[in-house]
């Protein structure tokens, strides 16, 4: 199957999370995909997060329970390991859906909520640093 060429950037839907046109940055620097939430604890056999940040205005503020959830460590790009909480969910690109691994992080600070990184663009996507938006392009000349 060939390769999608995919931008720096872009915007996704996550419907599980009812999360939609999310900016996105592409990192091939991380091996992780991460999202930005608030308020993670484990309560009553799940895995309680909000998607919620005054700077991302279409992050809703639900609140999700994942009863399927994992720990792992990750190493910041200044070496730094942390353990993070790890999900599962899907993702809409290119109007196709993939299934995606996302440790939960707090990303308030940084412009883009969600890092896709090279676990999920292995085998699936080139990623070409001039473009942005391939996908949210396609997506909005579907609509129409």
């Amino acid at each position: 199957m060939p390769k999608k060429v995919i931008g720096r950037i872009d915007k996704a839907d996550f419907p599980l999370l009812g999360l939609f046109d999310i900016d996105i940055k592409i990192d091939t620097g991380a091996y992780t995909s991460s999202i930005h939430c608030h308020k993670v604890k484990v309560e009553e056999g799940g895995l309680k997060c909000k998607f919620y940040d005054k700077g991302h205005p279409l992050y809703n503020g639900k609140e999700i329970v994942f009863k399927n959830y994992s720990i792992t460590k990750v190493k910041s790009s200044n070496g730094i390991v942390q353990e993070r909480y790890k999900v599962k969910t899907t993702m809409l690109l290119f109007n196709k859906k993939y299934k995606i691994n996302l440790t939960l992080s707090t990303r308030s600070d940084m412009k883009y909520p969600i890092l896709i990184g090279r676990r999920f663009l292995n085998n699936k996507f080139i990623v070409d640093v001039h473009l942005k938006n391939l996908s949210f392009d396609i997506k909005d000349q579907t609509i129409t």
